[in-house]
């Protein structure tokens, strides 16, 4: 009788072990990008292969860009398994583009002192600072991305007048207010308290089994990190100076083979990340006027009025470059002013003096014999006689007639024969 209990409670316990509830957790901290819209995708397939309960996603962010905002949104809608954004731990926030992803999980969820909220679409002046105009495609920047909330607050039975808020006037609440708003559905202290309190609720007519439940991570895979760093606008801000440097650098070193191979490289990479990152063509533009001032005060006698120009042109453009990205997604001072003062000091001390010696009269070789005057050594005639320059004994021909002695123009050069003739001629 003790056997057969034994093995009653060896298989209950093999039985619970097996049918163990399993939830999934991805941890976002950082900018909204490209990156993260296909971290959360492949999370979401992997904990649905895994058929966890839930995917939880741990989320710390300043904003981001719109449009990979919009393709978690897209994913979430799709989603088989309920997805929950938990905005963790204090004093974390979900700012601009994470206004969205919270508002579009199944279950909204904050951690006690975070916030939510300044979806304000954004663009930096000339002076570096975040500034608001109201030319018409600024309103229907505003107008579209005011939709875009409301549509999702209306999808998932949160406060719209609050999404629009957020939008248009770039409404910040607290963790607690944001309860208090229906624009989350609880607040947690913690993750073992988030699966406690999920533990019954019903997503979609099933109810979430999440009380003790494993928590699996799901990491970012090697790709995907690599994306995280490189898919960055100051890493391709960095490889639009690699174009220019390269490039220049072999337009002034002719053969020099490394900086053109470096240059082109770098501006394949440049055009395939601006297919994805939100360039500002403007932004492009003015650095691309900047590269021809450059040049253009290499050739003229400007005495560094366009390589002025060229500095102002370039920070401008670079301010704009990425402009219309989100928070998160822009390029600070702190890079812009030490390209701009390193860009022109490349083309002053670098492409200047190399295109310049480019095109200055030989200092070395036969060359810089022509025109020189020398005595004749030896009779010289068009059988040919003998001069001394530059330290040897040259053999020389004149069409007339020159006497040992004699001073001596140098007025071509064939082989190691100088054509001389007389300087009295």
């Amino acid at each position: 009788m003790r056997h057969w209990r034994f093995i009653a409670v060896v298989g209950i316990f093999f039985s619970v072990a097996l049918n163990a509830a399993q939830v999934g957790l991805i941890k976002i901290n950082g900018a909204i990008g490209p990156a993260t819209a296909s971290y959360i995708a492949r999370a979401i397939d992997t904990a649905t292969d895994q058929k966890d309960e839930c995917l939880v996603i741990q989320l710390d962010t300043p904003g981001g860009l719109v449009d990979s905002a919009s393709q978690i949104v897209e994913k979430f809608y799709a989603a088989k398994i309920p997805t929950v954004v938990y905005v963790s731990p204090a004093p974390a926030r979900a700012g601009s583009a994470g206004v969205f992803i919270t508002m579009a999980a199944d279950v909204a969820v904050m951690a006690p002192h975070t916030r939510i909220g300044a979806a304000h679409p954004v663009e930096l002046g000339s002076s570096g600072e975040v500034e608001k105009t109201d030319d018409v495609m600024k309103k229907k920047m505003e107008n579209d991305t005011a939709s875009f909330a409301q549509s999702i607050a209306d999808k998932r039975h949160r406060s719209v007048a609050w999404a629009k808020s957020a939008v248009l006037d770039s409404a910040s609440i607290t963790a607690e207010e944001a309860l208090k708003t229906n624009v989350i559905d609880f607040i947690a202290a913690d993750l073992p308290d988030l699966l406690k309190q999920l533990d019954g609720r019903k997503i979609n007519g099933t109810a979430l089994k999440t009380a003790g439940a494993t928590v699996v991570e799901i990491p970012m895979n090697p790709f995907e990190q690599f994306s995280q760093l490189f898919l960055r606008p100051e890493v391709m801000f960095i490889l639009m100076l690699m174009v220019i440097y390269g490039i220049m650098g072999e337009l002034s070193s002719p053969g020099a083979i490394l900086p053109g191979v470096v240059g082109a490289t770098a501006l394949i990479l440049v055009l395939y990340m601006s297919a994805i990152l939100p360039v500002n063509i403007t932004g492009l533009v003015l650095i691309g006027l900047a590269v021809i001032l450059f040049m253009a005060d290499v050739f003229s006698p400007t005495h560094g009025v366009l390589t002025a120009g060229g500095i102002v042109t370039f920070f401008l453009g670079a301010m704009m470059l990425f402009s219309q990205a989100g928070p998160g997604f822009g390029l600070s001072l702190r890079w812009i002013i030490p390209a701009t003062l390193l860009t022109a000091l490349f083309f002053i001390f670098v492409v200047g003096k190399g295109i310049r010696a480019q095109f200055k009269p030989a200092q070395t070789g036969t060359g810089t014999m022509l025109g020189k005057t020398v005595n004749a050594l030896s009779r010289i005639d068009s059988g040919g006689g003998k001069v001394f320059i530059e330290g040897e004994t040259w053999n020389a021909v004149s069409a007339t007639p020159v006497e040992a002695g004699q001073r001596v123009e140098i007025v071509g050069i064939a082989g190691l024969t100088l054509t001389v003739k007389s300087k009295n001629n």
